[in-house]
């Protein structure tokens, strides 16, 4: 797999936010974390410990995201410049589609975008993200739903997103 196929795009916000939320997870997080389970450790029996093994859990989340965030961080494309107002498609653009004989408009970016934004977002790795990037404006491309069926989709614009 090429590091491009790998890269997700970020807006400088989301990076910004993500960055901090790895620092807070992997500092007092981890230090919080570590002090509950110190504490429920010492409540006795392992076996039965509830608040013990509920902490023990919440770690291993806690890690993950660590790792999930460490690795996005690492690969991703952050959008301080926007990609040129070509009318090609490519992550960091706002792309207009027609589905099913209506227009649907997106941001091709990764899902942590998402909450933070007034446009929705697809990720690059999406069935129509995958369909629509490198194609340009006026193409019509097909890509498979989860469920199995082939849907049309028609790129009636893309611009560079500005926050």
């Amino acid at each position: 797999m090429s590091n491009a196929a790998k890269s997700a795009y970020l807006t400088p916000d989301a990076y910004d936010r993500l960055k901090v939320e790895l620092e807070t997870l992997s500092t007092e997080g981890r230090a919080e974390l570590s002090k509950r389970i110190e504490a429920a450790r010492l409540e006795g029996d392992l076996k039965e410990n509830g608040g013990y093994h509920a902490a023990k859990e919440e770690q291993g989340k806690m890690e993950a995201r660590i790792r999930q965030l460490t690795q996005l961080l690492e690969s991703a494309v952050v959008g301080d410049t926007p990609p040129p107002d070509d009318g090609v498609v490519e992550p960091g653009m706002v792309v207009t589609v027609e589905l099913f004989g209506e227009e649907e408009t997106f941001l091709l970016g990764h899902r942590e975008i998402q909450d933070h934004t007034d446009v929705q977002v697809f990720s690059e790795a999406s069935p129509l993200g995958q369909a629509v990037n490198g194609k340009v404006v006026g193409d019509t491309v097909s890509y498979h739903a989860p469920s199995g069926k082939t849907i049309e989709a028609k790129i009636l614009a893309a611009r560079p997103y500005a926050s």
